[in-house]
């Protein structure tokens, strides 16, 4: 039923407008200032999925240390999510990038940071180059079977020696007659360990760092691709990362994306949408620690009162709402100046920078609130305190039960 409520929804906004849905900007679609229609009944659509395929298994594929990203992208694509804003001749919907930060936002209510993490690098992160400068050929061969879920992507960015310095990464692309020979080792890819393909940025000539690099779609099951390790960390259990080598390993050489010596430049780009699909994903996690924090200290009595009645505490939780907001509104500023066709890096950083910031300020003020139970891993707040996103454990309401049960029978200490 999810999945054909899905397919549904977004059939309809296909037919939108003979054959293309509104331009929106994600401004317009507040949902407590009248949400659009077009952003809601695709967050309703996904919102079945999430509820019946995904968070009823999230805890057992935390304990595991990875989902299945075959099956759950299946299912994504099957229904259409995988690419609302990708052209459609190449299996996507053809709407714009808001619709992108709507399944993006609607993802944050995933039981954990993992899932929306891995679905952001298949959406926005190894894709919009490929969209926006690969051949036909390579986007028949890539691109539509990552839109529908058959192929699982993975980014290859990150090294050793250069993680937020592009520009210092070391592997290399030798051009040797119609392929190239690639060398190096890749670091953190999320998804490495079940890719099926790598948007793979490489240092194809000498030159300048900043001129000298490309972006090539790298098959995962050529020989020389070496997937070294699974990396274990302290959160985002579930999403698979991985340590991955190369060693001569040849691509055929129309599988570079766009133009030599352009990939820090696509690279960049890219990593616009990255950070607002980061922002967009964070939000409504916080947001659920602020209520569930609100709802706690409601019902905890000390000293004859609900914690919340105490206008420091109030005031506290105010202020973080406040936060919220206006990272939401910063947002929705960047998405719709992207929509226009504005450079967002500024805003795209900032607002990243801000969600970074707000993920520890929301986690550590709301402990502090919790008390004891705050120490425990069965409250949200102190897995994402702690850095682990799973939401193990009991929920709010079986807290507040207890909570209530103790107040009307309090048990001698």
């Amino acid at each position: 039923m999810a999945l054909r409520g899905g397919r549904r929804c977004l059939r309809w906004l296909w037919a939108l407008g003979g054959g293309a849905a509104p331009r929106r900007g994600l401004g317009s679609g507040r949902r407590d200032g009248g949400e659009a229609p077009e952003h809601g009944e695709l967050r309703a659509a996904l919102r079945k999925i999430i509820d019946k395929e995904i968070n009823p298994f999230v805890d057992k594929w935390e304990e595991e240390g990875q989902f299945p990203a075959h099956k759950v992208f299946k299912t994504l694509g099957q229904a259409g999510f995988l690419g609302v804003d990708k052209p459609k001749e190449y299996g996507g919907m053809g709407l714009d990038f808001s619709y992108t930060m709507a399944v993006a936002e609607e993802l944050g209510n995933v039981h954990c940071g993992a899932i929306p993490m891995a679905v952001g690098v298949q959406m926005s992160m190894a894709t919009p180059a490929l969209t926006r400068f690969g051949s036909d050929e390579l986007k028949k061969e890539f691109l539509v079977p990552t839109i529908a879920g058959d192929f699982v992507a993975c980014l290859g960015i990150s090294e050793a020696g250069a993680g937020s310095d592009v520009a210092s990464i070391k592997t290399t692309a030798v051009r040797e007659g119609d392929e190239y020979i690639i060398n190096g080792g890749k670091m953190w890819i999320t998804s490495g360990c079940q890719a099926d393909w790598m948007c793979l940025l490489a240092n194809t000539s000498p030159g300048p760092p900043h001129r000298n690099k490309s972006l090539i779609c790298l098959p995962m099951d050529l020989p020389g691709v070496h997937v070294a390790k699974k990396i274990d960390k302290l959160g985002m259990r579930s999403s698979d990362t991985a340590q991955i080598f190369f060693e001569d390993v040849r691509v055929p050489s129309k599988n570079l994306i766009g133009e030599e010596g352009e990939g820090f430049t696509y690279q960049m780009l890219q990593f616009q949408e990255e950070r607002l699909w980061g922002v967009a994903s964070v939000l409504p996690a916080l947001e659920k620690v602020v209520e569930e924090t609100k709802a706690y200290t409601g019902q905890r009595q000390a000293f004859g009162r609900p914690l919340l009645h105490n206008q420091a505490l109030h005031f506290r939780l105010a202020e973080l709402a406040t936060e919220l907001e206006l990272l939401r509104s910063l947002l929705y500023r960047a998405t719709d100046l992207y929509l226009e066709g504005n450079d967002v890096t500024k805003f795209a950083s900032m607002a990243k920078l801000k969600a970074g910031r707000l993920a520890r300020e929301v986690a550590d003020s709301c402990l502090q609130f919790w008390g004891g139970m705050g120490f425990t891993s069965e409250v949200l707040v102190s897995r994402l305190y702690s850095g682990r996103d799973s939401k193990k454990g009991k929920k709010l309401e079986e807290v507040l039960n207890l909570i209530s049960e103790f107040n009307e029978n309090p048990k001698p200490i």
